[in-house]
């Protein structure tokens, strides 16, 4: 994601992060142990999951590198914490400062224990956002719209990655979706999902 020089081009997560935090806000207690999107995480674990990767690319952009960057994101199955109604907006506005710092977007950084041009980290974090905002808003039934550029910025990358063996250790196969469809069901489809999950037919 470069301008063709040597500056990066950058994108704010801060309105995708927003977006996220009111999914989240909108999830109710008897709501933690519905099914997701996502294979294995109930919705507890997504949420335990989006607290992870929220400090995880904070401190990417950061670039305090430790024990937060350092974890695969397979490493184990996360679950919620005390208090992570508070800490989890509290911690996604720290993820979208610390992109506002054009040095985020330079040099090397470490996310999920995979080494990565700062460029390329703040694209995946536009992603993560993006994908399990949607995860979450549709396992819990709320309506959902992603910010456009980081919806943007995260079918581009999506997009170019489907040739590359190495994505099927991170996406799931892509689901056909008609080229003519919502930007965002694209999206979801290149993440491995099917955009009709929890609308129509079996979950």
């Amino acid at each position: 994601m470069s301008d063709g020089g040597t500056t990066p081009t950058t994108l704010d997560l801060g309105p995708q992060a927003l977006i996220v935090a009111r999914v989240a806000d909108g999830v109710r207690e008897d709501q933690l142990e519905a099914a997701t999107p996502c294979p294995q995480y109930a919705v507890r674990h997504l949420i335990g999951h989006l607290v992870g990767l929220a400090e995880a690319f904070r401190d990417a952009g950061r670039k305090e590198l430790g024990a937060s960057t350092d974890s695969a994101p397979t490493s184990r199955l996360p679950d919620l914490t005390p208090g992570w109604r508070a800490a989890l907006p509290r911690t996604l506005v720290e993820l979208a400062e610390a992109w506002r710092d054009p040095a985020a977007w330079t040099g090397e950084t470490r996310a999920g224990g995979v080494d990565l041009p700062g460029e390329v980290a703040g694209v995946v974090a536009a992603d993560e956002l993006v994908v399990h905002g949607w995860d979450l808003a549709r396992a819990t039934g709320q309506e959902y719209t992603a910010d456009e550029a980081a919806l943007r910025a995260a079918y581009e990358m999506l997009a170019s990655s489907v040739d590359d063996p190495a994505r099927g250790s991170i996406f799931g196969p892509v689901v056909p979706v008609p080229q003519d469809a919502p930007l965002l069901d694209r999206v979801i489809g290149l993440s491995g999902r099917d955009p009709r999950w929890g609308s129509a037919g079996p979950r």
